[in-house]
């Protein structure tokens, strides 16, 4: 079930970047789908009472701390994405602050006339 709803915020995510002509609001979609993805990173590697996989004073059980052993690799793959994604949303809101002082607007279809006509 938290899987489906992790898809239905990336397809809310793609509706927002198909559907809307406003690059600000690209940009928050964009932003969205980042979230589900980080999201559903964060649940391939989540357990039921999982234990934390860093050293303790004792040593488990081999067997028991394989079975309940919860997986640190998404979670870092998730801090690194996080990282990324804040550079990367750095660079789209350059991109679009410089776009509005270029053309004045931030709808892409006015962006798309005005820069045809620049060309002819």
């Amino acid at each position: 079930m938290i899987y489906l709803l992790c898809a239905m915020l990336l397809l809310v995510g793609v509706f927002g970047v198909l559907s809307q002509r406003n690059v600000i609001k690209i940009i928050i979609s964009i932003s969205i789908m980042e979230y589900a993805v980080n999201l559903f990173l964060v649940l391939v590697g989540y357990r039921r009472a999982g234990i934390a996989p860093i050293m303790t004073g004792r040593i488990p059980e081999s067997l028991e701390f394989a079975d309940k052993a919860v997986d640190p690799l998404p979670q870092a793959m998730v801090l690194t994405s996080i990282v990324i994604g804040l550079g990367v949303m750095a660079l789209m809101v350059t991109m679009a602050l410089r776009l509005y002082h270029v053309y004045g607007t931030y709808d892409i279809s006015e962006i798309f006339k005005t820069g045809e006509k620049k060309r002819q």
